[in-house]
């Protein structure tokens, strides 16, 4: 199998993070691949038609995007335990947090793109401000719910740690461990396995 995977990308990180938990990295060949919304990468729009990484080849030509589709198509694929609940409330539980942590990622990817790739004059301060306000209301709500992340791993706290990692590694002076103790201390604990900590952006 192929993966596009431009090594910054959070959701990219979803999935080489589950690769690694799942025993699955040696079997996934990562291509580097450089991709923005202006400039995008042609080998990523012939697997995926709208330009955007993940991608993931299989082995006889199908393409899969977007994470939660690939990281569930891979958890499938390994004999150990699922990181993608079969059923019951602990499925929904992990859905949803990763629904969060999208989300979350979602809005601190946009604000990256409208503060580094439009123009300054023709940025809308008022927009920023609202996916902020997206981000910290996800943040606040982890911070209360920071009891539901403890536990055996899914693909809810994968994709949690991930939208963390990357407000660290693109927004670090907002700070975003402040006033939230119990939600940083989770981070800093899921943080030391492998296959987060090989896979850190840089």
């Amino acid at each position: 199998m192929k993966l596009y995977a431009p090594t910054p990308s959070p959701d990219v990180r979803k999935v080489r993070v589950l690769a690694r938990e799942t025993g699955l990295a040696a079997r996934i060949e990562e291509i580097p691949a450089a991709v923005s919304p202006i400039a995008p990468d042609e080998r990523v729009t012939r697997a995926n038609p709208l330009g955007k990484v993940p991608a993931l080849i299989l082995d006889d030509g199908t393409a899969l995007y977007d994470s939660p589709v690939i990281c569930e198509y891979l958890d499938g694929l390994h004999s150990g335990r699922r990181l993608f609940p079969p059923a019951g409330p602990a499925r929904w539980a992990a859905l949803r947090q990763q629904a969060e942590g999208d989300g979350l990622l979602d809005a601190a990817v946009l604000t990256r793109y409208e503060l580094v790739l439009r123009p300054e004059p023709l940025r809308w301060p008022e927009w920023v401000a609202g996916q902020k306000a997206k981000v910290a209301g996800a943040l606040d709500d982890l911070e209360r719910n920071a009891d539901s992340l403890a536990g055996e791993l899914t693909i809810g706290g994968i994709t949690i740690a991930c939208a963390l990692g990357y407000l660290d590694f693109r927004f670090a002076e907002d700070a975003w461990r402040t006033g939230r103790p119990r939600l940083a201390a989770w981070f800093a604990a899921i943080s030391t396995r492998d296959s987060l900590r090989t896979t850190m952006p840089a």
